[in-house]
């Protein structure tokens, strides 16, 4: 009888396998992939059907089967843009196995920039900074104005405490590209945050240079200076003139709030913060700024049933929690 059973077992797992292929097979003959399907049928050997029948099923959900079309046509032709896609692909999996499949693309694309930015992301993500610095650095010694890799260069500069190395990569890619806006705001904000007085002169040049909203940005980066230079005053109109830009602009509400806490006007502080709860009524750092500000004030009952709201939006942000058990 024992024997019988193990004759069955793997028999039951053949079926098993047999059916999931079979309703793969059924997947890949339905709409949407039905016409890319008939296409691989005839031409077997051709990537670009099995990447766009790929991409088509990652889009679609379906991770599994878009791996292994991503990979037959990575196999049969080597191309940055399949690695590209099998990386972004990998990452939602596991961060090692898209390194892993880097490194062995880069061995048949050594030259491919994209690829080697992926792999530094990668080991940033994993927190391996060093050899994602190196990786940058090998890049701007062979292409000084690459600036994928100097941005990604001051990112971990910075995550390393090289503030002001990290600053100097990041002028060098603006010198680069001076007409790149979200680079110009990034380089204004790290000029704010060193509280350096370049951060208004930038941020005056990207007020007259950006027409849109985002223009907010400049507005938000100029209160930032202004608070960490002592100007709160220059930094409550800064945060102003960024909501008028962007209503929605919440890190301005909280910064603005925030000056009103520390200078004791509490009412006011209470005022913008519950501003904001209006417009992003599920954000819990809002509601524990209310509970710091209404216990503040003296408002114990308030302040705890703010510091329960923020906690039961995030479990993270104990510190609300630890407030309203004390109260």
């Amino acid at each position: 009888m024992k024997y019988l059973l193990w004759t069955l077992l793997p028999l039951s797992f053949l079926i098993a396998c047999s059916d999931a292929a079979e309703q793969g097979d059924k997947l890949l003959t339905q709409p949407p992939f039905q016409s890319l399907t008939d296409s691989i049928q005839q031409f077997p050997k051709n990537p670009e059907l099995y990447y766009r029948r790929g991409v088509l099923l990652y889009q679609n959900s379906q991770v599994g089967y878009a791996e292994k079309d991503l990979r037959t046509a990575w196999n049969l032709q080597p191309k940055e843009e399949y690695a590209l896609s099998m990386t972004t692909l990998l990452r939602q999996k596991s961060p090692d196995s898209a390194i892993v499949f880097l490194d062995k693309a880069l061995q048949k694309l050594p030259n491919s920039i994209s690829l080697q930015i992926g792999l530094a992301r990668g080991y940033q993500n994993k927190n391996q900074l060093d050899p994602a610095l190196a990786i940058c650095n090998k890049i701007i010694s062979q292409y000084p104005n690459q600036l994928d890799a100097l941005i990604l260069k001051s990112e971990l500069l910075q995550a390393k405490g090289h503030s002001k190395e990290a600053l100097a990569s990041l002028e060098t890619a603006f010198a680069y590209a001076p007409n790149d806006l979200p680079l110009g705001y990034e380089l204004a904000y790290q000029y704010a945050e060193a509280r350096n007085p370049k951060a208004l002169a930038l941020t005056n040049a990207l007020i007259k240079a950006d027409q849109t909203e985002s223009v907010a940005q400049a507005y938000y980066i100029q209160g930032v200076y202004n608070d960490k230079t002592g100007a709160k005053a220059e930094a409550i109109k800064s945060y102003d003139k960024a909501i008028r830009a962007n209503y929605n602009f919440m890190d301005a509400y909280r910064d603005k709030g925030i000056v009103y806490y520390d200078q004791k006007k509490y009412t006011d502080a209470l005022k913008t913060f519950q501003l904001a709860l209006t417009i992003s009524p599920a954000t819990a750092e809002f509601h524990y700024w209310v509970g710091k500000t209404e216990q503040a004030m003296g408002n114990k009952d308030e302040a705890k049933l703010a510091y329960q709201r923020a906690y039961g939006l995030d479990k993270s942000l104990t510190e609300a929690k630890e407030a309203a058990d004390k109260l």
